[in-house]
């Protein structure tokens, strides 16, 4: 398995893993599927710091892995919100443990301070990779979402560089 930057020519793959979660689980609260244009918009505003990150496995893209602002008030331009999403086929093998650490290298190099993980619906999974990757837990917000029926929390981690 090879994580390397992603390139335009990745939006479908992207595209594609993204919108199994979206019909499929919580790991995001969006309820619309993303179209072609919609994920290389969302692409192409991912570049220099606001990286997005692929892994790579026999020449097809298995997992993507991103760093997006966090906020947009100036204050909060040292941190940013990750996000990671292996294709269902993929997952236990290993690839987001990669991608997150990966990313994170990313983020440390390209200078943020703080890393914020919403985690949503539930996903221990997801809470303990991040814990893993030195993740604390921040606190968890109820019912803050609605989706398959039932409300949703999201967990909140953070992770700090000196």
């Amino acid at each position: 398995m090879q994580v390397r930057l992603a390139r335009s020519d990745d939006a479908e793959a992207i595209r594609s893993i993204y919108n199994h979660e979206i019909l499929h689980s919580t790991a995001t609260f969006d309820l619309v599927e993303r179209s072609v244009e919609d994920q290389q918009a969302w692409l192409a505003a991912r570049s220099g710091a606001f990286s997005v990150l692929v892994a790579e496995l026999d020449g097809d893209v298995i997992g993507f892995a991103s760093l997006s602002p966090f906020r947009e008030r100036a204050a909060y331009r040292t941190s940013v919100e990750n996000s990671v999403y292996v294709a269902a086929g993929h997952r236990g093998q290993g690839v987001a443990d990669r991608l997150l650490g990966e990313l994170l290298v990313t983020a440390r190099d390209s200078g943020f301070h703080s890393v914020v993980a919403r985690i949503g619906g539930g996903n221990e999974a997801s809470v303990a990779l991040h814990r893993k990757h030195g993740f604390t837990l921040v606190g968890v917000e109820r019912e803050v979402g609605r989706k398959f029926g039932r409300w949703q929390d999201v967990t909140v981690m953070q992770a700090l560089f000196d």
